[in-house]
């Protein structure tokens, strides 16, 4: 029988297995067309899946997708990308994974257990709460940004963004890719707490989101005056992201778990 398309899943933002985000990663022989990669990507029903081409002097082509759209930036399907890329023996642990996206040239390094990002900054600007925004998450904000690509809301406390139960329907309807919520932390553990609401992507929430961490690091960085940070994504799954703010960019940092690996024959 003939070999397929090398595909993984692995857990990303995660210390051990079932835990973190989940994404999938295939290994591309050639290039594919777009319809193409959703497809393969609504079949792996997870919030993204990596498309990964070996692209000129050693860099690779990445895309994402989510189950329903082509997104423009992802850090945990990159985290995951460079951690299969390491771990299949596609490039050197010492060797720099280097990936041409839609947001440009993205590294990363192995550096110990910890895979580290270099992501753009996407810091935000203060705005007025679109209307509905309050009823839709069912709390009061305490201040209101706009990144590149989201809300970026902070609660009052840890606890209000714990116990959130958002209606979706009425995120999916904001202006923006998703509404990422966050608050700081009374504990010694991390520095703050944040989920993200993307049901506009077909994602209600996010278990663990590098490129919300874009925002939330820069925002962080200025309410608590340190630049190396560490949050927490309170999802159901959860998990940490390491993030130091390099004014225009961002290092993110996380370790990834391989769940399965097999061929996409189709």
């Amino acid at each position: 029988m003939a070999h397929g398309l090398p595909v993984f899943q692995v857990d990303a933002f995660a210390t051990q297995p079932y835990s973190g985000n989940p994404a999938a990663v295939c290994i591309l022989d050639a290039p594919r067309p777009a319809d193409w990669c959703l497809h393969v990507a609504q079949e792996m029903n997870l919030s993204e899946t990596a498309f990964l081409e070996l692209g000129p002097e050693g860099s690779y082509s990445l895309r994402w997708f989510t189950p329903a759209v082509e997104v423009d930036l992802c850090g945990h399907a990159t985290l995951a990308s460079a951690h299969v890329l390491w771990e299949a023996g596609y490039l050197a642990p010492a060797t720099e994974a280097r990936f041409l996206t839609r947001s440009g040239t993205l590294t990363a390094q192995l550096r110990g257990d910890w895979i580290h990002l270099d992501f753009p900054a996407t810091p935000c600007t203060p705005v007025v709460a679109p209307a509905g925004l309050e009823d839709a998450l069912g709390a009061q904000p305490v201040a209101v940004g706009r990144t590149q690509f989201d809300l970026l809301v902070e609660l009052a406390s840890e606890a209000d963004v714990r116990v959130l139960t958002p209606d979706f329907a009425a995120l999916a309807h904001m202006p923006v890719r998703g509404v990422i919520v966050t608050a700081a932390s009374p504990g010694q553990d991390y520095d703050f707490v944040s989920r993200f609401f993307v049901p506009a992507a077909g994602i209600n929430e996010d278990p663990v989101t590098g490129s919300a961490h874009c925002g939330l690091g820069p925002y962080w960085q200025a309410r608590l005056g340190k630049s190396e940070l560490l949050g927490y994504q309170a999802s159901a799954r959860g998990g940490y992201v390491q993030v130091g703010c390099r004014g225009e960019r961002v290092d993110l940092a996380g370790r990834a778990v391989t769940i399965w690996r097999g061929e996409l024959l189709h």
